[in-house]
């Protein structure tokens, strides 16, 4: 589908060289891969070319980010004030209650929550969809503190994740996206002497047939292991970092285990970050990216103001498809924040002949940036639009290499999203430990944000819950939002669990 509407500028872009021919999915999970399964290599792409482009003037000044004024490349700014209260839903809807607040004052309003008709929705194991209309609604100009969002964290809902995903069955139509058991889990976690977390350290798989698997801890010292994904064996033995090998029999039924190691060293705390963004920049993405770009100063300065210490670098890969004037465009990791908002700045929206984007390319790339070992690492991936069917497994590959050097995937769901690309996103964050976070309706931009099948959440403002999620990867420990942060809620959330429904699993 031709897409909308782009911002009136034009930058110097990067251009993809020649394409890459499709390439069948070389992982897969039959039993002649045997026990301890890791990822096959990456494609390689090619190199990115520069393209001759115009450049569009971009006027200098100093500009507020919500937390302080910089310089930078946008005109002046004024103030972000605070969204406007939740859009009422109309009309019949589900079981799901609804508490609309002003993020200024208390409570407001009250409705149901409304899932998008029938009529209006792919069908459960559909890849198509329905795109919203070619026009947005009119908003207000491009700031901090505008967008909303909800965000949603998998591993702590597992039965309703496993309902979600027998309800969708993508799964199993969709080639090369395996399923991901967030019910069935084995966590690894480390602590030193004093009970404290430790980040980093490097968790061993033995299994029965003598591969081996590994991956390391987060900042809150845990590691997930899937046993379906990563193929483990009913009996294997675990190590964390130097210690001895631990005998550990791998359940075939649904409920998590874990494995507790204690390591003499002291903990430290995570002193670098690495965020990467993975934006699409196809046509329907001009109001997201216009905004992102008031906004990704703001999230920073929070960060860095938060956590002084903390030495951060920010990178992109901006996408598009085959046969636009380029498919990847990469802005490597760097320390130089205002350079990279100046990056930012210079892109805008067009191209994009369909529905699904170049979503495999873009992770590919992603994937091969210089990542730093001993860094927190967060790549949030925004888009609004699936990877083709042919290269979801391409897409899904270079997730898993990302899970296996530590990056924890942060989707951040535009307007546009339906059931491929909410179910290719959502597996993606639940096999990295983070969480789908999703735009919504509650600020009046853009075009219309399907609702997500999900049960419960909290509607805040999107740089808010960014910082938020990005603050509890660096310090390990979940952050919820104040009260007066909650613009909506939806659903029975208890500090990011759902409340089972009386009806669950009946239908």
């Amino acid at each position: 589908m031709r897409k909308g509407f782009s911002l009136l500028a034009i930058a110097a872009v990067l251009a993809q060289g020649p394409a890459v021919a499709d390439m069948p999915v070389q992982h897969r999970y039959g039993s002649d891969q045997g026990f301890c399964r890791t990822p096959s290599a990456l494609p390689s792409l090619g190199r990115e070319e520069v393209s001759e482009q115009q450049v569009r003037p971009v006027p200098r000044g100093r500009y507020a980010t919500g937390r302080e004024t910089v310089e930078g490349v946008m005109a002046p700014l004024p103030p972000a004030p605070p969204p406007p209260p939740a859009m009422a839903d109309s009309g019949s809807g589900g079981d799901v209650s609804v508490t609309a607040r002003r993020a200024d004052g208390p409570s407001s309003a009250t409705s149901r929550d409304k899932r998008v008709a029938e009529s209006e929705e792919a069908p459960a194991g559909s890849t198509s969809s329905r795109r919203p209309g070619p026009y947005p609604r009119p908003g207000p100009r491009p700031q901090a503190g505008l967008l909303t969002a909800g965000e949603h964290d998998d591993l702590l809902n597992p039965e309703l994740y496993a309902d979600y995903v027998r309800r969708s069955d993508l799964g199993q139509s969709i080639r090369g996206l395996p399923r991901v058991d967030t019910g069935r889990v084995l966590t690894v976690v480390v602590h030193d002497r004093a009970g404290r977390p430790v980040p980093f350290v490097p968790v061993e798989i033995a299994c029965s047939d003598g591969n081996r698997l590994q991956l390391s801890t987060m900042a809150d010292g845990s590691v997930a292991f899937f046993p379906g994904i990563d193929r483990l064996s009913p009996q294997i033995r675990v190590r964390a970092g130097a210690s001895d090998w631990r005998p550990v029999s791998v359940s075939g039924g649904a409920g998590g285990q874990r494995v507790d190691f204690t390591l003499g060293n002291e903990a430290r705390a995570a002193q670098k970050l690495d965020l990467m963004l993975v934006i699409d920049t196809t046509g329907s993405m001009g109001d997201e990216i216009r905004y992102l770009q008031a906004e990704l100063g703001s999230i920073v300065d929070a960060l860095r103001a938060r956590h002084r210490n903390v030495d951060i670098r920010v990178g992109f890969v901006f996408y598009r498809d085959i046969g636009d004037d380029y498919v990847t465009a990469t802005v490597p990791l760097s320390g130089d924040i205002n350079a990279a908002q100046r990056q930012l700045q210079q892109r805008y929206a067009g191209g994009g002949g369909d529905y699904p984007e170049a979503m495999d390319q873009a992770l590919i790339r992603a994937a091969g940036q210089g990542w730093r070992p001993d860094a927190v690492k967060s790549l949030l991936l925004v888009a609004d639009a699936p990877p083709h069917d042919e290269q979801v497994g391409r897409s899904w590959l270079a997730a898993e290499h990302l899970r296996a050097s530590r990056v924890h995937i942060v989707p951040v769901a535009a307007s546009g999203v339906a059931a491929t690309a909410e179910y290719v996103m959502r597996a993606m964050a639940a096999a990295t430990q983070s969480r789908y976070t999703f735009l919504t309706d509650d600020s009046g931009i853009g075009n219309s944000h399907a609702p997500p099948a999900i049960d419960c959440y909290l509607v805040t403002r999107l740089d808010a819950l960014l910082r938020r999620v990005i603050d509890s990867q660096l310090s390990g420990r979940r952050v919820e939002p104040d009260r007066a942060e909650v613009i909506r809620t939806v659903g029975e959330y208890d500090s990011g669990r759902c409340v089972i429904p009386e009806r669950f699993g009946q239908g």
